[in-house]
């Protein structure tokens, strides 16, 4: 399988070149030039099998310049005794036909351990197998979950360094905590006067800033992301939707093939994307509902057709969604037109 870039579809690189670089030389993110097809018989084939099992097979399709041991060891260190229960993300049922699927079962009880439990892993066999000499170093935004989650996935993860800018008044008491409190010999946290939006913009201009890069790469290092721009984190969210509909069939609570809608709190739209490319690849979703809070981006967005960031940005109980500039919501843009990224 081959990725290219929303602002430039002429690229094609591996999927270890999309997950070391994280992002794409000109800024745009890297998606894949085609998805996998997922027919009822592969789904019903997972059926039976554990949470890591399913993640094998489905991001096998995804890897194809992976070893098929490399994916097996990556996704067996990541979905272990790190998570409190052998189920991974096990599904709630609330009654009336309503479910809910729980993500928070990892290390930092957030849901972006889903994936950042495996991206580091992920990173090491992409690197080895583009670079195998440089060091990787990580720059990551957060409003609060991504930032420790990253932490821990990375901390002390061989030729890594990360560095986490978080917003000073835009994350909880104890997401900081959580982040200034973290071990590692390889960790950096760095408070910024802003928001979300403020540190997502800063560490994108720094990817494609060129002096900066050309001064890494005198000293033998990369720059790479951890948040959900860079594919490595997203396409691991793929998995546990897939795995939410093999589990309401195991349970029997829906017929193969039968449709679900989910519903999904959004910020950077990563998470909902991961749902919207597992119903492009076949999984039978109807609708997919974008939940949002106060600051009503998207909200405002599905309902109008007009992105206006100009707004009032609000900090709530819900600092993951306290975000005016949704990065991954450029991946569905470039879908929708249908593949321009000169458009884009």
């Amino acid at each position: 399988m081959e990725y290219t870039s929303t602002r430039n579809n002429q690229i094609r690189v591996t999927a270890a070149q999309a997950i070391a670089t994280g992002i794409s030389p000109e800024g745009g993110l890297y998606i894949p030039t085609a998805l996998p097809a997922l027919t009822m018989e592969d789904i019903q084939a997972l059926v039976p099998l554990s949470y890591k099992e399913r993640a094998v097979k489905v991001l096998s399709r995804f890897l194809t310049d992976f070893a098929a041991e490399e994916v097996e060891e990556c996704c067996a260190a990541a979905y272990g005794e790190r998570f409190d229960t052998p189920a991974i993300a096990p599904l709630h049922d609330l009654g009336d036909g309503r479910y809910v699927l729980e993500l928070w079962h990892g290390p930092t009880c957030a849901f972006k351990d889903m994936a950042l439990q495996i991206l580091p892993h992920l990173m090491r066999v992409s690197v080895g197998k583009t670079n195998p000499d440089e060091q990787i170093v990580i720059l990551v935004a957060t409003s609060g979950d991504t930032g420790k989650a990253a932490l821990e996935g990375f901390r002390d993860a061989p030729n890594t360094r990360i560095l986490v800018f978080y917003p000073a008044e835009g994350v909880s008491e104890m997401q900081r905590f959580q982040m200034i409190t973290q071990e590692g010999e390889n960790v950096g946290v760095c408070a910024i006067s802003g928001n979300f939006d403020d540190a997502q913009t800063g560490v994108k201009s720094i990817f494609t800033d060129d002096e900066v890069k050309s001064k890494l790469a005198e000293n033998g290092m990369r720059f790479s992301s951890a948040n959900s721009i860079n594919w490595g984190r997203l396409v691991p969210q793929i998995v546990y939707y897939i795995s939410a509909y093999c589990d309401l069939l195991k349970q029997g609570n829906i017929k193969a093939g039968e449709s679900i809608n989910v519903v999904v709190p959004t910020g950077n739209f990563g998470n909902i994307l991961a749902c919207y490319y597992a119903k492009c690849m076949g999984l039978p979703v109807n609708k997919l509902i974008c939940a949002s809070n106060r600051n009503r981006i998207l909200t405002d967005f599905f309902e109008t057709g007009v992105y206006d960031c100009n707004r009032p940005f609000y900090t709530t109980t819900s600092p993951s969604m306290d975000i005016l500039v949704s990065s991954n919501l450029e991946r569905l843009l470039y879908h929708l037109c249908g593949d321009n990224s000169e458009e884009i």
